[in-house]
């Protein structure tokens, strides 16, 4: 009897879980056509390649926190997290274009920014390793550290920038795509090879899902986590580039950045196969909300709309997915 009703509630999560997929993939197709049919110029090819463009300084910062979702706890509601993301790019961004001023070289400057990038990783592993500070207020502190840092640097001004790399960056096209569309497409085949089909990616899988087995195999689930928060912090650092390079500016502000990360990795889960973190879905749920908040901007639509539908993206998708998810050792 008991096996009976495991089996029937297994069942039902199942089903749950087969129509939010199939839901997620139906509203993202809607909400294209939609668009499509009201939004004038919506579906040219120059409009198309704009938002890709567009997205990939929040690509480059969600596959960060997706990375830290997987390594961290598979389960999004009960794994680590990564608050400081958004505030560490703009901390590099600072930092990149304060060398910039001081007229050192870009490699130089790139270093530093992929650098101090790191360094907050580095901090946020130490917080949440070796502190065993709960990733949430862990990463909040370190959050507060990186925003408190760019103000000192910045005295809380735009600070300009202007280089031949920056200006390739922002108006380089190949192949008629822009260069940032290029950097977004090019980092997510480096990054879904290196988590989908690496070794290492398999055990950051392991170490997030299972850390008692994964201990048990011997692997240093420490380092893994560290890991997954220093990757972050690169990806914080590489994305302040490409936030110089639209803006030819560092401006105080990123913070606003956290809001779509969450939701573009959170979201990711819901079109994966079995609502774990991948590359492949947080590159879907960034082109989601990438094309909503264009399609928002060509209907002549509120902006604050679109922070409305990220929140309210964020609830869903944490719901939908305690809902459906197969409960643990069923």
């Amino acid at each position: 009897m008991t096996a009976t009703v495991a089996r029937t509630g297994w069942n039902r999560r199942s089903l749950a879980a087969l129509l939010v997929r199939v839901g997620a993939f139906v509203a993202f197709a809607g909400i294209m056509v939609y668009f499509a049919a009201t939004a004038r110029g919506f579906t040219s090819t120059y409009n198309l390649l704009n938002v890709i463009e567009q997205s990939a300084i929040l690509g480059v910062l969600a596959y960060g926190m997706t990375v830290v979702f997987i390594g961290t706890g598979t389960d999004v509601q009960k794994g680590g997290i990564d608050l400081s993301v958004a505030a560490n790019a703009g901390l590099c961004a600072a930092v990149f274009v304060t060398l910039l001023g001081q007229g050192y070289h870009e490699v130089i400057a790139v270093g530093a920014a992929l650098v101090t990038g790191m360094a907050v990783g580095v901090l946020n592993g130490l917080a949440v390793v070796t502190f065993r500070i709960m990733p949430l207020l862990g990463t909040l502190a370190v959050m507060n550290i990186a925003a408190g840092l760019e103000l000192t640097i910045t005295e809380n001004t735009v600070v300009s920038a202007s280089s031949e790399m920056l200006t390739t960056l922002s108006f380089g096209r190949f192949l008629d795509v822009p260069a940032l569309a290029w950097c977004l497409i090019l980092f997510t085949l480096v990054a879904f090879a290196a988590v989908h089909h690496t070794s290492l990616g398999l055990r950051l899988y392991a170490v997030g899902g299972h850390i008692e087995a994964a201990r048990a195999a011997g692997l240093n689930t420490g380092a893994y986590v560290y890991g997954a928060y220093i990757f972050s912090g690169f990806c914080a650092g590489l994305a302040s580039i490409l936030i110089v390079s639209r803006l030819s500016a560092s401006t105080p502000g990123t913070g606003l950045l956290l809001l779509p990360i969450l939701a573009a990795a959170l979201l990711g889960t819901v079109f994966s196969r079995r609502f774990v973190p991948t590359i492949g879905g947080t590159l879907l749920s960034v082109l989601f909300i990438g094309y909503l908040a264009n399609g928002f901007q060509l209907l002549s639509i509120s902006s604050y709309w679109v922070n409305g539908v990220q929140g309210a993206l964020i609830l869903l998708v944490v719901a939908l997915t305690s809902f459906a998810k197969p409960a643990e050792g069923s």
